[in-house]
């Protein structure tokens, strides 16, 4: 249930600061006053288009904030804790729109995108616009109508996603068949590419140990001598390093006295005359044990040029082979008797189309049901709203290709007979605009009678409507705000009279700005206003002899 709605520099708006409560709240003032900004404020957040143009002018951004009390919406509830954005039992839902149009949405304090708050928003609201019954001429409104009557809207959902699937398969099937003979040609080069690579079977990394293995294979000669060489001048003869260090020491070894300033010295050069010969002694191993290897010298470049050709070949580095191998293997396996191929292709569509009639066949048989309850409790609000002879029929026709189609297996049509003894008719063809007027607030009035969503907007859809069927109206209205919470806007005092909570919209101007306000008005205050709906400006101790009758009257009928 809607507690709390703050609204910060939007439209004509500064700040305005209302409670609600459950039960019917009524809407009113003079039009142009701002009425639409309250609705206009939820339906953003609820995630509804906004821009720029709606910042009060002079304002950096607009901020909308509206409460809920969800502690009796399990829904919410667990649509919160699954997006872990649960709080409380109160849940907040804010919209702030910038003056450069950029907007940014939160639940509960934490950002969060758009499509979390329609999410959201849909189990916590539900707003019935005034150009609704505009919208009952087309019988795409009548399918939707007839699936939220009927609790089918998940159910449609689903139907609607087994065509897409069935359809996209039909698609690649019948491109596939028409391109049978360049899908050939495609498939017998991917079959020789992906042979090719497989013949060369590129290991991870041997591109980089072969370039190693050349690089030391190819100066295996230099390696030799220069190892040749280096072994001679460790320890070949006197001459060489060894031999000197040799001489080094024999000279200090020979000292007439014993000179401690070159005991260091001297174990240096023992040091250095054994690891000269340790050195000389293992390059003269190595130079015995190493080969020149020219045979597999020639492989290692074989092996490499053959790699380097192949991705010259295929336009990519040599590095890109092992991927590029890979990719061309799964694309032939996708098209060669794989999920792309011709064959399987075949065998999905035909469980696609299965699993699309199985749920297009649920979806009919839930659609008649209620087709037939919906007439009935239409026909019965119809009288209540002074259209007795009026007869109304959800028609259900079967598509007349007879393929699948994307909302199920019917055509949905609201039909009317406006007087006994005539043919039913489409609304169009029958309704006048007073009449198409009632026959959709008839509907609404049903339809949100099996919402589960606790909050229910009409706006202004008593539009076109006066006299006695105006009361009934606001009869209807405040019926539906029995276990809820029903908000209207309303032009009609009928209307007013009978809510449980009346707000008061009205418009000022100081230092050449305009402004709009909305009070809660008490009971004298809702008499004075549905006397002004009544009667205009100049009020009469008559009118407001009438008012305080209708608001009496239309509370007393509810208690």
């Amino acid at each position: 249930m809607l507690t709390q709605l703050i609204v910060s520099n939007y439209a004509i708006a500064e700040r305005v600061e209302l409670q609600f409560g459950p039960g019917m709240t009524a809407l009113t003032g003079e039009t142009g006053a701002g009425k639409s900004i309250v609705l206009d404020a939820l339906a953003l957040v609820m995630g509804g288009r906004g821009d720029a143009g709606g910042v009060r002018h002079g304002a950096k951004r607009a901020d909308i904030t509206a409460t809920f009390d969800i502690s009796r919406i399990p829904a919410a509830a667990e649509w919160l804790g699954k997006n872990e954005l649960d709080d409380d039992a109160d849940c907040l839902l804010r919209r702030v729109i910038s003056r450069d149009g950029r907007s940014r949405a939160y639940i509960n304090g934490q950002p969060c995108p758009l499509t979390h708050l329609r999410e959201l928003g849909s189990l916590l609201m539900e707003i019935h616009s005034q150009h609704q019954h505009q919208s009952l001429l087309q019988k795409d409104t009548h399918r939707k109508l007839l699936d939220e009557f009927a609790g089918a809207e998940a159910l449609a959902d689903r139907t609607r996603a087994a065509w897409k699937t069935w359809q996209k398969t039909r698609q690649r099937l019948t491109e596939r068949q028409q391109n049978a003979d360049e899908n050939e040609a495609k498939l017998q080069l991917l079959r020789y590419q992906v042979e090719e690579l497989d013949r060369l079977d590129l290991q991870t990394d041997e591109k980089a140990r072969l370039e190693e293995e050349q690089e030391q294979l190819s100066h295996a000669e230099d390696v030799m001598v220069r190892s040749q060489q280096a072994a001679l001048l460790c320890t070949e003869d006197e001459t060489s390093a060894a031999g000197l260090l040799r001489q080094a020491l024999n000279q200090l070894e020979q000292l007439p006295v014993e000179v401690p300033a070159l005991a260091d010295t001297l174990q240096m050069l023992n040091e250095a005359h054994i690891q000269v010969t340790e050195a000389g002694d293992n390059l003269r191993h190595f130079v015995e044990d190493y080969q020149a290897d020219p045979q597999r010298l020639n492989e290692v470049e074989e092996r490499l040029s053959a790699i380097y050709q192949l991705a010259r070949k295929h336009r990519i580095q040599p590095e890109e082979l092992q991927e590029f191998h890979q990719r061309l293997t799964e694309e032939l396996a996708s098209l060669d008797q794989g999920e792309g191929s011709a064959e399987q292709l075949e065998i999905d569509l035909g469980t696609h189309l299965a699993e699309y009639q199985s749920l297009a066949n649920e979806l009919s048989a839930i659609r008649e049901k209620a087709a037939a309850e919906l007439d009935q409790r239409v026909a019965s609000e119809l009288v209540h709203l002074s259209m007795p002879a009026v007869q109304f029929i959800t028609h259900l026709n079967q598509t007349a290709s007879g393929e699948p189609a994307s909302n199920g297996n019917e055509d949905i049509e609201f039909l009317v007979s406006a007087n006994p003894g005539q043919p039913a008719r489409p609304l169009a063809r029958v309704a006048s605009g007073g009449e198409l007027s009632r026959i959709s607030l008839a509907i609404q009035v049903v339809v949100a009678q099996t919402s589960t969503t606790p909050t229910l907007v009409f706006d202004e859809v008593d539009v076109g409507i006066g006299g006695g069927t105006a009361e009934v109206v606001g009869q209807l209205l405040r019926s539906l705000g029995a276990d809820g919470q029903v908000l209207c806007v309303t032009h009609l005092p009928q209307v007013a009279a009978q809510c449980h909570q009346h707000l008061f919209v009205s418009k000022f101007t100081a230092e050449d700005s305009t402004f709009s306000q909305i009070e809660a008005l008490d009971d004298d205050g809702r008499v004075s206003e549905v006397a002004r709906m009544l009667g205009g400006v100049n009020m009469t101790d008559q009118t407001l002899a009438h008012a305080r009758e209708m608001f009496s009257k239309g509370q007393a009928t509810h208690h």
